[in-house]
């Protein structure tokens, strides 16, 4: 009689394949052995990707769904593998990316017992998990993964944790997999109430100045071209915030630019200003906000969104239409009137013309004997990848200077951490946005303190030969943290001058190609070998030490109060 059973190490890789799951990132120990073993048997079919930390597995994964929209998937051991994940999934989590990360943990009878390479990995993240699940028993595997992708994917998105015991990947089981489509009790589709839509046409119809804002729920609900369709025929100006970027081409007529403690003038000072207020897919975070009782108060705010814990939590709606944005817009689409609202854009441009004066041109093209600025920079990079490219950034100055001037043609080409503010995730998530995403250029934008927080995974890069353009923005500062101190705290940089390795050396070691830029006439040609390379380049620049990021919205001043300098 043929036997059907198969371990449970060899399940959970039948699972992921089951998935769609082509790309792995992880790091092997004791406790996940048996699922590496049956990973050594499959991979002809699933690649595993040997990162350098277990935290660069969890933003490589990271990286990779953002640019794919697909789930991404990390793998470590028990113990320290399991904790080192923490940082990355608490990223996902505060910033709705689908994830599944898989950890060992010590046999069944042990559990309690503080034993070699035990932590209680279900009880560290449950705070930052969408979902978690400890399996004991091989049986249970195949639904516990099918509900994990059905809940990482579904509804608003977010990371899930399941740690498997090493008796259960051991342990053998009946194989059979059904993929997860419902969960009693979990509605992650509401359903959309077109009395709500007809009250959001109503208006937004009747508007003398409306105003909408989009954030990422727009790029996770695939919704593009509904929101595209809807700022056309309306004539309402469009703003982001840094995870929504991309979404609407950066370069079309009615995106007005960047929300947010360093979005751009018009777009926050118009804030309150404007009579409806039309928030797309966005949770009106503190970044966006700035002082909550001075924010729109003159608007009656509408709010599409999908998830119910966001309605009313930061910002009293008038409106609120909770549903998938795309099923939402599509049904508001018929309703809306055509119009213009030229005399409302006029207002927009002249604050672009005030910015333009006091910020843009000077950090784009820097006079007074000015060292090179972030801003030129990522304006050359713009000249040579014509808007097409995947930008990474990390967290920082550089990542406001990215997000503020990148040109982005399509969506999903903005990667950053947004609501954590993880230092170091650029580099791993370039590498995984790159792997997601292999005929597309990515290019990184990391400052030098965030570079030296998973640095290491230049190993990886080299390992796996994936192409991703690096640029370092080399201030020898923590450099947003500087400008608080020099604002705020009397310039007393207190432990942010940084004393920096020889980075091109430690790129080179790593066999990767590399250019220092510390002149402006040198950096157009390295801009332009490094975008025609074929393999992956370390480009860095040494920028301007004490460059500031403008606007900037102080914490806690209204977006009214937004500074020009």
């Amino acid at each position: 009689m043929k036997n059907n059973k198969i371990s449970g190490a060899e399940a959970v890789i039948r699972c992921l394949l089951a998935e769609g799951v082509d790309i792995v990132y992880g790091y092997p120990g004791g406790a996940i052995m048996p699922v590496y073993d049956e990973l050594y048997k499959f991979q002809d079919q699933l690649h595993h990707v040997l990162v350098r930390h277990e935290q660069g597995a969890t933003h490589a994964a990271q990286g990779y769904a953002r640019a794919t929209g697909k789930v991404g998937v990390a793998i470590a051991t028990s113990g320290p593998g399991a904790t080192n994940l923490v940082t990355g999934i608490a990223d996902a989590q505060i910033d709705s990316t689908p994830m599944v990360c898989i950890t060992g943990q010590v046999g069944k009878h042990l559990l309690g017992s503080d034993a070699f390479q035990e932590t209680d990995i279900i009880g560290i993240s449950t705070p930052v998990t969408k979902w978690n699940y400890q399996v004991t028993e091989a049986h249970e595997i195949p639904e516990i993964i099918a509900k994990a992708f059905f809940i990482a994917r579904s509804g608003r998105p977010g990371p899930v944790l399941i740690d498997i015991t090493k008796n259960a990947q051991f342990d053998e089981l009946d194989f059979s997999y059904e993929k997860c489509t419902s969960i009693r009790s979990y509605t992650p589709r509401p359903t959309l109430n077109l009395e709500k839509v007809k009250e959001a046409a109503d208006l937004i119809n009747n508007a003398k100045k409306p105003y909408i804002v989009f954030g990422q729920g727009i790029i996770l609900g695939q919704a593009e071209e509904q929101l595209k369709a809807l700022v056309e025929k309306s004539g309402i100006p469009a703003a982001w915030t840094i995870l929504g970027l991309s979404a609407l081409p950066t370069d079309h007529p009615l995106n007005v630019g960047m929300l947010g403690m360093h979005g751009n003038y018009g777009p926050n000072v118009l804030t309150n200003e404007c009579d409806v207020l039309i928030a797309l897919g966005m949770r009106f975070d503190d970044r966006v906000t700035g002082n909550l009782a001075t924010y729109a108060k003159q608007a009656k705010v509408i709010h599409f969104e999908i998830d119910p814990a966001e309605i009313d939590k930061n910002v009293k709606t008038t409106v609120a239409v909770l549903a998938d944005v795309k099923e939402s817009l599509t049904a508001l689409l018929p309703l809306i009137e055509s119009k213009t609202h030229d005399s409302w854009h006029n207002e927009f441009k002249e604050k672009y013309k005030i910015e333009l004066e006091a910020v843009i041109n000077e950090e784009l093209a820097p006079t007074n004997n000015r060292g090179i600025s972030m801003g030129e920079t990522i304006e050359m990079i713009n000249k040579h990848s014509n808007g097409d490219a995947i930008m990474v950034s990390d967290v920082g100055q550089h990542q406001m200077f990215t997000c503020r001037y990148s040109k982005f043609n399509t969506s999903k080409s903005n990667i950053t951490s947004g609501g954590l503010g993880t230092m170091g995730f650029a580099l791993p998530a370039a590498i995984g946005a790159k792997m997601g995403m292999p005929d597309r250029e990515v290019v990184a934008i990391i400052g030098d303190g965030g570079f030296q927080m998973t640095i290491q995974e230049l190993g990886t890069i080299f390992q796996t030969k994936v192409p991703v353009k690096i640029v370092v923005l080399n201030n020898e500062f923590l450099g947003m943290v500087r400008q608080w101190q020099q604002l705020f705290f009397d310039k007393r940089y207190a432990s942010t001058e940084m004393i920096n390795p020889n980075f091109i050396a430690i790129a080179e070691g790593y066999y990767i190609k590399s250019k220092k830029v510390t002149k402006r006439e040198e950096l157009d040609d390295a801009v332009a070998e490094m975008m025609a390379s074929k393999d992956s380049y370390f480009l860095e620049v040494m920028v301007e030490k004490e460059n500031n990021v403008f606007p900037m919205i102080p914490t806690g001043a209204s977006v009214s109060d937004i500074r020009l300098s």
